[in-house]
């Protein structure tokens, strides 16, 4: 399924190095502009962009207190990341367990030029 290619999207919006760095910061708790921006060390103009896009894909959550926004980390927003990225854990979980294999083998010595390749052209 082909996805669209704009902010709006949620795999476009975490593209951005930036962005995702926020949200590790918003895993510990809640945060305001000013907080997010000095520990990453951006400007608040910067910073607020990069939180409102973060804001359209829902990935935040934003409240007002006094003169300051607050924003915190919409986890479930998350969920359609995982189920992508997860689709591929069966491909490296089969890699992993021949490179255990392989591995295994050359502590034995029991490795054959057979095991060292294999039969479906992937390598470990």
């Amino acid at each position: 399924m082909a996805r669209l290619s704009t902010t709006a999207d949620v795999f476009n919006a975490i593209a951005e190095p930036q962005r995702r760095s926020i949200l590790e910061l918003l895993v510990d708790g809640e945060r305001s502009v000013n907080e997010i921006a000095e520990a990453l060390n951006l400007n608040q103009p910067q910073t607020s962009k990069h939180l409102r896009v973060l804001h359209e894909v829902e990935l935040v959550d934003v409240r007002q207190e006094g003169r300051h926004r607050i924003y915190q980390l919409q986890s479930e927003s998350l969920k359609p990341i995982h189920d992508w990225v997860r689709q591929f854990e069966a491909l490296w979980n089969t890699r992993f367990d021949r490179l255990d294999a392989y591995l295994q083998s050359l502590q034995t010595g029991e490795t054959t030029h057979e095991q060292r390749k294999p039969a479906d052209g992937t390598s470990i």
